[in-house]
């Protein structure tokens, strides 16, 4: 299920035809998903934009990695696909990435791939480093447009978020003439935060009622793309409104967390030597868009999460459908 499947229409703006960062035009999701055994709980999910695009990076807080952020700054271009894993497989998917584009006649002579990982060694045996160089290479062959699969999928199967089950989730919304869309890996906050479209959720559902960690010892990792002809510059001004979203739904960058954010703008067709700009004056809608897309992102990443049994028989419950709209009804929502 999903956040409007349940009645639950997050901002004002509509969302695109699949609701999802795919409604960018010509953007794929892919996900490898591992499930093995007692202990593994893990995967990688990749984001394949047209390339290179106008794109920048924003920081809510840094204990975390999203490699490559260096020469996007520098250049104020994305030139690789975008993978998400688990902090300790990294190297693994950084490397594998390498070697994908190796395959290719055209292949640069050097590249500098962006991973961003979040911690899943509640669930799963993430010193096991078991995300290796051919699912990387599967994400990448079944990426397609359309609709994202959530939750416990790809980078987000181990994942946590708000002390339930989280992972994987996105959302889009038109603007004027674009598209912004938005994927999340979820990995943050404590339960006492959440809220959802204003409803104090976590509080309403707490522990003593749904069980779940108790302190916010992840990460969440944002992407945002659209097809509006951005510049690098504005691209960061986007990011950096997607962390109003995270603080939405109750994340509020504690120092445990690597809370990353990276937009990436496909409105020129780049190399060129004239680019386009969206007019300042109309760019509020942009971020509006990135502050709403990233909300219901998030609460689709815990509405698509299934309760999970993971490592030394830790159990993290979801979100339970039925109890959060009981919630939110009484809330008048």
């Amino acid at each position: 299920m999903r956040a409007r499947e349940l009645g639950i229409a997050i901002g004002e703006l509509e969302p695109g035809q699949a609701n999802a960062i795919t409604d960018v035009g010509g953007l794929r999701v892919g996900h490898t998903t591992l499930i093995e055994g007692a202990d593994v709980r893990t995967g990688v999910t990749v984001v394949v934009p047209p390339l290179p695009a106008f794109a920048a990076p924003h920081r809510l807080n840094g204990n975390g990695e999203m490699t490559g952020l260096e020469w996007i700054r520098e250049a104020g271009l994305l030139e690789t696909p975008v993978a998400l894993t688990n902090t300790h497989s990294v190297g693994a998917v950084h490397q594998a990435l390498i070697a994908h584009r190796r395959r290719d006649a055209d292949a640069p002579r050097w590249s500098l791939p962006v991973v961003a990982e979040t911690w899943d060694g509640y669930l799963n045996d993430i010193d096991g480093f078991h995300v290796r160089e051919e699912h990387v290479f599967t994400a990448l062959d079944v990426a397609t447009g359309g609709a994202v699969p959530e939750g416990n999928v790809g980078g987000g199967t181990g994942m946590i978020c708000h002390g339930f089950k989280g992972g994987i989730g996105t959302a889009s919304r038109l603007v004027d003439d674009w598209t912004l869309g938005v994927l999340v890996q979820a990995n943050h906050g404590v339960r006492r935060r959440l809220a959802i479209d204003g409803v104090p959720v976590g509080r309403e559902l707490g522990l003593e009622r749904i069980p779940g960690p108790t302190r916010p010892d992840g990460s969440v990792i944002v992407i945002v793309a659209t097809d509006a002809p951005l510049l690098p510059h504005q691209c960061e001004r986007v990011a950096q409104r997607a962390t109003l979203g995270i603080g939405r739904t109750g994340g509020a960058g504690e120092t445990s967390s690597g809370d990353l954010v990276l937009a990436f703008a496909t409105g020129n067709d780049l190399p060129a030597e004239t680019v386009r700009m969206v007019d300042e004056e109309r760019i509020d809608r942009l971020f509006y868009a990135a502050i709403e897309a990233t909300e219901e992102a998030i609460v689709n990443a815990l509405l698509g999460a299934e309760t999970m049994t993971g490592r030394n028989g830790v159990t993290v419950h979801a979100l339970d459908h039925e109890a959060l709209l009981e919630t939110m009804r009484r809330y008048g929502r």
